[in-house]
């Protein structure tokens, strides 16, 4: 065997014992653990019958060590480590589009404000159909395709050509990639004169910059008083991105969250006298996609009493993950603490038993019914936690539980609608209707609130959609049809809205039929509602 993949081998093996076991291994364990698989390494490239890949079994021995410690330590190629940073650094470089494999061609759904592809005319439906001279459109185009040829070093150009409505022949561009900013904040609005909505589907290196950019706007053009703070399917982010968001809401030196671990010292993360809404009322939305940052934001303002929490239990994610880079390139991500909220309470859900029954937690809430009834929520007797200043009981055993239960939305995963929304089909029938009306809606609906006003999705763009879905195999009956019939017709209106203004609008349009929302109105605008939630009385 090559000598430098002996090497590359026991040296990986040598970095995942000695961090897998830490003090628990003696030293000489650990050097006789990797003298004995090295001694494999070398037996099998020199004795197995048939040709093998020395780093591919490295590499799977290295999964199967981490796989059997926790359900989140894991190992991460040296392809994947560049790709997995860009959603958390806030940035990539590129043309700066979003888009859609559409019908086997690449469709712009948005480009980004100010981007390059913005600066030199693309446009939302337009048809990317060669890039570079080499034709894409038509060839089985998939969504890892697409990032290879789009982005690339600031500075560098690429040339595209594009299929446009009403134009007959091809239109040239050509693009200046250059950084493109990933947004963590993806809706800002004020529901009512006083009450603002800020939604944040992760947290990133941007996240805090971007809420106080967001708080300086709702309260320039409003009386803003109260926030409703929507961390539903959060799946979390940066440590430091959660700790300064908990700041905003926090007076000086309260504990937001800490960390303890058998081989890492106890370490607190507390506010600063700074913060954007220390006062006024807060209604924090989370559910069982809320995770990991989440979870200590959502925590935090619980266990001070700071707000109400409106939804489902959150997801439990509560384990501290330290990155260690291996000797190609390559790093694992391992387990080395846990979270902890500052009432105690350890937010990781418990995963001593088979990791995979852990993965299928979710369908465990389902069967159970903790998603749909509030008598159906068990909560741990056992781990009994008191808010800090309410004296409240809170319960531990894994996850956040809300202070008002919200029962999932069955409407949103019926059978049929997302049998729809699973192949494509709404979305794929707004395109077309976009295709067919878009200079007549920019010219009609000038501003969102005249297409608010005046907008309806009509039963025809419905029954298009239906019959665009028969002809992908989506059966119909009557039942169905007029149980999907009003959800279809506000997710039409919210992607167009989104089309012609931005995401921020297609929340707009999607929330003032949701339950939990109304939910946080009735609470911010009750007399004393919110006062007593918080009082535990």
């Amino acid at each position: 065997m090559d000598f430098k993949y002996r090497k590359a081998g026991i040296s990986i093996l040598l970095g995942m014992m000695m961090m897998a076991g830490g003090s628990e291994l003696k030293a000489q364990d650990v050097q006789d653990n990797t003298m004995k698989f090295g001694r494999l390494l070398r037996l099998v490239d020199s004795y197995y019958v048939d040709s093998t890949k020395i780093n591919d079994l490295t590499e799977k021995a290295i999964v199967e060590v981490l796989r059997n410690l926790d359900p989140h330590s894991v190992y991460i190629s040296k392809e994947e480590v560049e790709k997995m940073n860009e959603p958390l650094q806030g940035n990539f470089e590129g043309v700066g589009i979003s888009f859609n494999v559409f019908r086997d061609t690449l469709m712009v759904v948005t480009t980004v404000a100010g981007g390059p592809s913005e600066k030199v005319g693309l446009r939302a439906g337009d048809r990317i159909v060669q890039v570079d001279a080499k034709n894409i459109a038509s060839i089985g185009l998939k969504n890892t395709d697409v990032f290879d040829m789009l982005r690339g070093k600031k500075g560098t150009k690429v040339d595209l050509k594009v299929k446009r409505k009403g134009e007959l022949n091809l239109l040239d561009f050509t693009v200046i990639r250059d950084k493109i900013p990933i947004t963590s904040l993806v809706a800002s609005y004020m529901i009512n004169e006083n009450t603002g909505y800020i939604k944040l589907d992760k947290f990133s290196a941007t996240t805090t910059n971007e809420f106080f950019d967001a708080i300086k706007i709702l309260k320039a053009s409003s009386k803003l008083n109260s926030l409703v703070l929507d961390l539903r399917g959060n799946g979390g982010g940066y440590l430091t991105a959660a700790i300064e968001l908990a700041d905003q809401f926090l007076t000086a030196y309260k504990l937001v969250v800490y960390t303890s671990g058998l081989h890492a010292e106890k370490k607190e993360y507390s506010a600063t006298p700074l913060g954007e809404l220390e006062q006024g009322k807060l209604i924090v939305l989370i559910d069982e996609g809320s995770a990991s940052a989440s979870e200590i934001v959502s925590g935090a303002i619980q266990d001070w009493d700071r707000g109400v929490l409106i939804g489902r239990r959150s997801y439990g994610k509560g384990l501290v993950q330290q990155p260690f880079p291996l000797t190609d390139g390559s790093m694992i991500r391992l387990t080395t603490a846990h979270y902890y909220t500052p009432s105690g309470r350890c937010i990781q859900k418990p995963y001593t038993d088979d990791v995979d029954d852990y993965q299928k937690d979710y369908l465990h809430r389902i069967e159970n019914g903790e998603l749909f009834s509030k008598d159906s929520v068990t909560e741990n007797k056992a781990e009994k936690f008191l808010t800090k200043v309410s004296k409240r009981t809170v319960y531990g055993g894994g996850g956040v539980m809300p202070d008002l239960f919200i029962p999932l939305d069955t409407s949103k995963y019926y059978v049929y609608y997302n049998t729809l929304s699973r192949k494509n089909v709404i979305y794929s029938g707004v395109l077309d209707i976009m295709d067919q009306n878009r200079a007549g809606f920019v010219q009609k609906y000038a501003d969102f609130k005249t297409f608010v006003d005046k907008f309806e999705s009509t039963d025809d763009m419905i029954n298009k959609i239906m019959d665009a879905g028969e002809k992908e195999g989506v059966k119909k009956d009557e039942k169905s049809v007029e149980f999907a019939r009003p959800l279809l017709k506000r997710q039409i209106k919210g992607l167009i809205a989104r089309d012609l203004f931005s995401t921020s609008h297609y929340f707009q349009i999607m929330n003032a039929d949701d339950d939990a929302i109304k939910k946080a109105i009735e609470v911010i605008s009750k007399r004393g509602e919110y006062e007593k939630i918080l009082s535990g009385k």
